[in-house]
């Protein structure tokens, strides 16, 4: 039988009777909320495809499960009763992000409300599998002992990992994370973990967070260049992440061939580089924190990949024709300008007019997105 995350969900969050979370309506009420905290149950009827009725029903359902939160009247909507704001109630659930990259480990933990209580880095060198996860275990506990965490409110997991789908809940991933590949990851990590395991790769789950806390807020149909050891990402349609028919859309590295992989804007080859050049660099972490534009190597590897790298803009303008394409992972932003500054737009004006092309942003998180878009993947598979 096939993993399913959702059948390992604790009786206690679903509906009485029923082996969901939330109903379709309660599902779009719940979206609405999330896009929108402070919304008035007024201005959530309007907002919404249900009857007036309809809508004071489901909140009161949802508010007395604990999943909304009922506040004081939104005052200035007009004459008439002033009607009471609604948020989600952080309280009633929360989740574990967990995104492994070749180098570390970075865990979020985060409410049902899209708050981050913690986060953690644990760096993956000379770690077994088995030893990593077992830290992470414990972090995790310690986390949840510190902050107070209600075991019973621990809703779920949701993994990423730096490698492409093959079915299941297994991924190929590069060779620092051999161990971690070609296996059902979810079967594994739910015994673990004891809680349902959403898996996903970590381009894509950077790609989430990007659409619901960071420029998606905005902007509607994006494209997130995740780089990390390799190079990848994922694609938002219309707020939604785009997965294609094979989990795959989004790993921009397989447009490139054997000679060209070698040149495409993975940090591996640039830390391979800087370290050649006498740059001591141990890890893509400790690069992205203490990143030089003026290391030596560092614009030789930009002007190496940079053909590449202009290739795959104009081919993701010219498929999918985002508004933005967003540069993330772990990336250093002052690297992530450079590539910008040469960044070269593949266009044949006609009758002295270009098509619209897509804003190149840097991303604002600090860290790699990747654990959070995680956290938030179970909540966004069963409640928003």
């Amino acid at each position: 039988m096939a993993y399913l995350p959702e059948n390992l969900i604790s009786q206690s969050f679903l509906r009485q009777g029923d082996d969901s979370v939330v109903s379709t309506n309660e599902r779009s009420l719940l979206r609405l909320i999330w896009r929108h905290p402070g919304l008035s149950r007024s201005e959530l009827t309007a907002q919404s495809d249900l009857t007036q009725q309809s809508v004071h029903r489901i909140v009161d359902a949802l508010a007395e499960r604990g999943i909304v939160a009922v506040g004081s009247p939104k005052p200035g909507l007009g004459s008439g009763q002033p009607s009471p704001m609604l948020r989600l109630n952080g309280k009633h659930a929360y989740s574990c992000g967990i995104s492994v990259n070749t180098d570390v480990i970075d865990i979020c933990l985060m409410d049902l409300a899209g708050n981050i209580l913690a986060e953690i880095s644990i760096p993956l060198w000379e770690r077994t599998m088995a030893q990593s996860l077992e830290l992470a275990r414990e972090q995790i506990t310690a986390s949840q002992q510190r902050l107070g965490l209600n075991e019973q409110a621990f809703f779920g997991i949701g993994f990423g990992i730096a490698g492409f789908h093959m079915g299941g809940t297994r991924y190929n991933a590069s060779l620092p994370l051999h161990e971690w590949s070609l296996i059902e990851l979810g079967p594994m990590l739910s015994d673990f973990f004891n809680r349902p395991v959403w898996t996903m790769n970590g381009g894509k789950t950077g790609a989430i967070a990007e659409s619901m806390f960071g420029v998606g807020r905005y902007i509607k149909h994006l494209a997130y260049l995740s780089f990390n050891y390799g190079f990848g990402g994922g694609l938002i349609s219309d707020g939604e992440l785009l997965l294609g028919g094979n989990g795959n859309a989004g790993e921009f590295s397989g447009m490139y061939d054997t000679e060209e992989m070698k040149v495409r804007p993975a940090l591996q080859s640039l830390i391979e580089k800087l370290n050649r050049n006498g740059v001591n660099v141990p890890s893509i972490s400790f690069m992205r924190k203490n990143f030089d534009g003026n290391w030596p190597g560092v614009r030789e590897w930009v002007d190496e990949v940079t053909p590449a790298y202009n290739r795959l803009v104009n081919a993701i303008w010219a498929v999918y024709d985002p508004q933005a394409i967003v540069f993330g992972g772990q990336v250093p932003p002052g690297l992530a300008q450079m590539l910008i500054d040469r960044t070269r737009v593949f266009d044949r004006p006609r009758y002295g007019v270009t098509r619209p092309y897509p804003k190149l942003i840097i991303s604002e998180f600090g860290t790699d997105a990747a654990a959070m878009g995680a956290a938030v993947t179970p909540f966004r598979k069963s409640f928003y």
